[in-house]
């Protein structure tokens, strides 16, 4: 169990005065800049900010708040992903039903690793998860229909409701910005619900929670359903977004890639992994230049960020300004 940060023992006196006050507006300028964004900037790379925004704000839900470390969310990711493009290529399913049928694979997915994951604490718990990341990764790699080291590709976007043509990049950006901030939402109400209250409290001292009458494995799985099911939800619009689904989405890497952008970003806040996303994204895309030293150029980047900024940037943040974000 990851321990509870110094942030929360900082914030969380005044936190529901804070979150009344602060989190309309903050929600509400980050729609606006992200409405303006695509016509500064290239809409296929914002997209993919925002995909994997979603993403490491899904394994957040899981390890922020609920305090399981798991390595293998990239199963939930990978699997949504190929769901989604064999759907939209194979049963020629809409760009919106296509996405669905992906979410859906990584909730049940998310329902069975879970079940059995959970029994674990700790390391342990972060192994199980791994392992069956490796076992999603190897089906993606031998199944006859995910279409082995070339994955499928060609996925086409279709058209959103039969009726509006994505094929075109800022058509498909706003769908995308739709798409993640209901993602963001609904972390936000889960993590302020008595539901998301529990999920603190066995963060905390789950030995307590489970003296004061919580059935802690419920709670526990929940939180892993639905962090997978959003998971998924992200990795099946990039396969949308990007027309492929690739043996990248499911490898292990990309689980560590995640965890990175959190604790980045800063674990357990709202926006700690958006904005752990948009630099690990930036860093991908402008220092591409760079080759194999890009992981290299991450890794010093990282370093200096866990010693400076140790509760992650946003964190550093809200405990400067006494917010929570």
């Amino acid at each position: 169990m990851v321990a509870r940060t110094q942030t929360d023992a900082l914030i969380e006196p005044s936190a529901n005065i804070g979150t009344s006050r602060t989190y309309p507006y903050l929600f509400a300028g980050l729609f606006v800049v992200l409405c303006i964004a695509p016509f500064g900037l290239y809409p296929v790379f914002l997209m993919n900010v925002l995909c994997f925004a979603l993403f490491a704000s899904a394994l957040n839900l899981l390890l922020g708040y609920n305090g399981l470390l798991s390595f293998g969310h990239a199963a939930f990711f990978g699997t949504a992903s190929y769901v989604s493009a064999y759907a939209a290529k194979e049963w020629q399913l809409t760009p919106e039903l296509a996405i669905l049928s992906g979410t859906a694979a990584a909730c049940v997915l998310g329902a069975i690793i879970g079940a059995l994951s959970i029994r674990r604490q700790g390391i342990y718990f972060a192994m199980v998860t791994l392992a069956f990341a490796q076992m999603v990764y190897f089906v993606a790699l031998q199944a006859p229909f995910t279409g082995g080291e070339n994955g499928i590709q060609a996925v086409p976007r279709g058209r959103l409701f039969g009726l509006f043509d994505l094929t075109n990049d800022l058509a498909l950006y706003f769908v995308v910005l739709a798409i993640v901030f209901f993602g963001l939402v609904a972390i936000f109400r889960i993590i302020h619900s008595p539901f998301g209250q529990v999920l603190k409290a066995i963060r905390d001292n789950e030995s307590r929670a489970i003296s004061l009458g919580y059935r802690v494995n419920r709670y526990k799985l929940a939180v892993f359903v639905l962090s997978a099911t959003l998971a998924g939800l992200a990795g099946a619009t990039k396969a949308i977004v990007f027309q492929l689904a690739s043996l990248t989405d499911a490898h292990w890497s990309m689980s560590g890639e995640v965890v990175l952008m959190t604790l980045l970003g800063g674990m357990g806040t709202i926006f700690g992994p958006f904005v752990g996303a948009t630099v690990l994204v930036a860093i991908q895309n402008y220092f591409a230049g760079f080759g194999s030293w890009v992981t290299v150029i991450q890794g010093v980047i990282f370093v200096i960020a866990v010693l400076a900024f140790r509760e992650g940037i946003v964190g550093v943040v809200s405990r400067w300004i006494k917010k929570p974000l």
